[in-house]
């Protein structure tokens, strides 16, 4: 006979699965055995849904890091644009924990204000090295992009995976810039 596993157990097993088999695209729904897999670009769009506007983000600990919206630069394999990071030091010390982005990033919303566009998990590179790929972590099944140099003054070499969750990415779910992003001039 079957038991009845409460949900926020199966959640739990399922995230520890996913995590332990080295990522997938899918998560297991926590509502019922038979429901269809949820997949991760949905889940993460889950659990970043209070996170709309930026002042929810500020107001669970994420700041603000960057003055000017992040464009691509000059010869990027995709052109387009990340918007604006918020990150919470908090998480970033942690180890990696798919419930919990290190970064929200923020694009233009039309109106001149912003709205979430995507989440950013995050980890610093261990050697600080550009050229040393090692230790190059995955999420959800896909590989993190880098090594690469900060986006703003005081971040390390890191690597990090985008999930956009609050605007469609014609590159791709899991790519850093989103070419139907774009910035508005600095000033």
């Amino acid at each position: 006979m079957f038991r009845r596993i409460p949900s926020l157990t199966l959640l739990a097993a399922s995230v520890t699965a996913l995590l332990a088999c080295g990522g997938s695209t899918a998560v297991s729904s926590p509502a019922s055995p038979t429901t269809a897999p949820v997949s991760a670009v949905d889940h993460v769009r889950t659990i970043t849904a209070k996170y709309k506007l930026p002042a929810a983000a500020e107001a669970d600990g994420y700041v603000r890091m960057d003055k000017n919206c992040v464009s691509s630069p000059p010869g990027a394999k995709v052109a387009g644009a990340m918007g604006y990071h918020f990150l919470n030091k908090q998480i970033a010390t942690a180890p990696l924990d798919p419930e919990r982005p290190t970064m929200l990033v923020y694009i233009p919303d039309g109106s001149g204000g912003l709205k979430l566009g995507a989440a950013e998990y995050f980890k610093p590179s261990k050697s600080q090295d550009l050229t040393v790929s090692d230790d190059r972590p995955t999420l959800f099944g896909h590989e993190f992009d880098g090594p690469m140099a900060g986006h703003f003054p005081g971040q390390p070499i890191h690597y990090d995976l985008h999930v956009w969750v609050g605007a469609t990415n014609p590159a791709g779910d899991f790519v850093g810039f989103n070419p139907a992003v774009t910035c508005p001039p600095a000033g």
